[in-house]
């Protein structure tokens, strides 16, 4: 088995036991986990962050004057985390109309999102966390991956919405929806 494929394979075991745990009813309330989420209604972390396409880093600032959905992940090509990327690109002609930029973000690096987006064919970037540290800044970050978490930020790079209970068969649907209620209100 090559690295690549044991790597994948470790992760996507050690995600799995993470899920189930984080299924189990007492874990939300017994576990600290993510850290602490950024408030609702105050500028967003900024970041900057290598991308898969190619174009070497992009910023959280990169985006002025636009919308953005920046969705944590916990790994490229697993089960959840595939399902999820591929409704977001389903979507993605969606969210440009809403003049709205989606960032995947994790702790894989950019050969990975490379590979990850040339097998499910998706036109938006994924940018490589690999040390946490954007992750931990938005309380998504879990020992070594990222949590399952979305967040909105307006073009004026101030966080609007928070989702941490993703279900990612309905998620983009979710956000496509909160995403048109922000909008109203501006």
């Amino acid at each position: 088995m090559n690295p690549f494929n044991r790597r994948s394979l470790l992760r996507l075991i050690l995600s799995s036991c993470l899920l189930l745990l984080l299924s189990l009813p007492f874990a939300p309330s017994t576990l600290a986990l993510g850290g602490k989420l950024p408030q609702i209604g105050q500028p967003a972390p900024s970041f900057q962050l290598p991308t898969n396409t190619g174009d070497g880093e992009i910023a959280l600032s990169d985006y002025q004057g636009k919308w953005v959905v920046a969705y944590f992940y916990p790994a490229d090509f697993t089960p959840g985390c595939t399902l999820e990327a591929r409704r977001f690109q389903e979507d993605l002609p969606e969210y440009l109309k809403r003049n709205t930029q989606i960032l995947g973000i994790s702790a894989d690096d950019i050969k990975s999102h490379a590979d990850f987006c040339d097998s499910e064919g998706l036109k938006f970037p994924l940018l490589a966390d690999t040390t946490g540290e954007v992750s931990k800044a938005y309380g998504s970050w879990l020992q070594f991956i990222s949590m399952r978490h979305t967040f909105i930020i307006d073009p004026d790079g101030i966080l609007r919405a928070t989702f941490t209970g993703v279900r990612p068969a309905i998620h983009s649907q979710e956000v496509l929806a909160r995403l048109d209620e922000l909008q109203q209100l501006n």
